[in-house]
């Protein structure tokens, strides 16, 4: 399938790249904005999406990476949470000025998009948050580990001249704590008794094109419904300091195949969440992926796993 497409990474206008896949998958949020339309149709993260090769070359950082940037700073007033009970995260966008944000851009159908996950990245969340009109956002969450967390705000406040951001703040979850490695790659994630396989050949610094492709007791699932104004979400988390990534289709059908371009901003180990949505429920599949350097630098020190397509271990 032959889509046009956008690469949207927040903040910094930057994209992943992946190699090879792992998935393990969850269901999450099934709430959707009813002014959500199919991808091609909204034109949210206009900003974010252009020149992102120009942002990678100048050297700026990605998103989530930073509290405060662009004149706003995000102050969670929840900083911990318990494990395995309900409870709520608060939090607000402050300006240069102190006061809370409150106006925002629409962008894929809501104001602010927050996503959440552990340090070792076993844990995700993409929630939606509600403002109240003292610019005080909430979400209720339910984390079953203990642990290190990290929230991602991502949002375009309403003030003129104002960008996209991506800004990231650190979430403790209290209880007992046991840190899990990191699931290997594989090409393959079974979630909800759908199966999706991630193809593509990726590089750090290079275009390239990810095409994950679902499936449903061994039959192509070609009725995707659009979530969030797209048939696919994808949002990536390096490995080490949870740098976040998030790219979109622009046009595309509704499945088998959901087609993303992507340049990751480094080598090195991704952890990759794409959401879908089919009969009324959003899903989760998750993949492991290594991002390989680029061709040149490969070739220069004799490192393999040049070409090598999704699914294959370097």
């Amino acid at each position: 399938m032959n889509n046009a497409l956008r690469t949207t990474a927040f903040a910094a206008a930057l994209a992943a790249t992946f190699g090879a896949a792992y998935g393990v998958g969850r269901g999450v949020d099934p709430l959707v904005a009813a002014e959500d339309r199919p991808a091609g149709q909204h034109g949210g993260h206009d900003g974010a999406g252009e020149g992102g090769a120009e942002a990678a070359a100048a050297g700026h950082a990605p998103g989530g990476l930073q509290i405060s940037a662009g004149g706003y700073t995000l102050a969670l007033e929840t900083p911990v949470v318990p494990a395995g009970s309900r409870s709520e995260i608060r939090f607000a966008v402050k300006d240069d000025s102190g006061r809370k944000v409150t106006a925002y851009r629409r962008e894929h159908g809501k104001e602010l998009h927050f996503i959440l996950a552990s340090t070792d990245l076993t844990q995700y969340r993409h929630l939606h948050p509600v403002r109240a009109a003292d610019g005080t956002w909430s979400t209720p969450v339910d984390l079953p580990e203990a642990g290190g967390y990290r929230v991602f705000a991502d949002f375009t406040p309403a003030a003129a001249g104002a960008e996209n951001l991506t800004l990231g703040a650190d979430l403790a979850v209290s209880g007992a704590y046991r840190p899990a490695a990191l699931p290997a790659p594989a090409a393959v994630a079974e979630v909800d008794g759908y199966r999706v396989t991630l193809g593509g050949e990726l590089r750090a610094g290079q275009a390239g094109e990810l095409t994950p492709s679902i499936s449903r007791n061994g039959r192509p699932v070609t009725d995707l419904e659009p979530y969030l104004g797209a048939y696919g979400h994808l949002v990536a988390l390096r490995a080490g300091d949870l740098a976040y990534l998030h790219v979109h289709p622009e046009e595309g059908d509704p499945g088998p195949v959901v087609s993303f371009a992507a340049t990751a901003p480094s080598a090195g180990t991704y952890r990759l969440f794409l959401d879908f949505k089919h009969q009324g429920k959003v899903r989760t599949a998750a993949f492991t992926v290594r991002a390989a350097a680029p061709a040149s630098d490969a070739e220069g020190h004799g490192e393999s796993g040049s070409g090598a397509p999704a699914g294959h271990t370097h």
